[in-house]
């Protein structure tokens, strides 16, 4: 059973970083796609980035690439988010999700598994 579960979330300055990580505890999942969604409040859930099993191919939001970055281990089933230079715009609670299919999608609605969430406030 795939069981995601987010951890390195927290309170940070604007200017400052963090780094989330997605663990499938489970350690079940394999061949497919691990991603981060956000969700601010009274917002939508937006797409930030996502990997293939393999790492070779990698999309970050265009808006966010200059800033976040992912990545991941699949000797330990992990996905990592290291967020850059953050703003007050940045908070928002941040989804680990994983997509059986290997191909990379920006569609919530396509990825099978997710995480409880991590709450990250960017203070000003």
């Amino acid at each position: 059973q795939v069981q995601l579960a987010e951890s390195g979330g927290g309170l940070v300055k604007a200017g400052g970083s963090l780094r989330l990580s997605c663990a499938d505890s489970g350690r079940t999942f394999s061949g497919g796609v691990m991603g981060w969604f956000r969700q601010a409040p009274g917002q939508e859930r937006e797409f930030v980035a996502a990997i293939t099993w393999s790492g070779s191919h990698i999309h970050v939001a265009d808006s966010l690439k200059d800033r976040f970055t992912i990545s991941r281990d699949n000797t330990d089933n992990t996905v990592t988010l290291q967020l850059s230079r953050l703003k007050s715009e940045d908070t928002a609670v941040y989804y680990c999700a994983a997509r059986r299919n290997p191909l990379i999608s920006v569609a919530s609605a396509l990825y099978d598994y997710w995480g409880q969430g991590a709450q990250v406030t960017v203070s000003s």
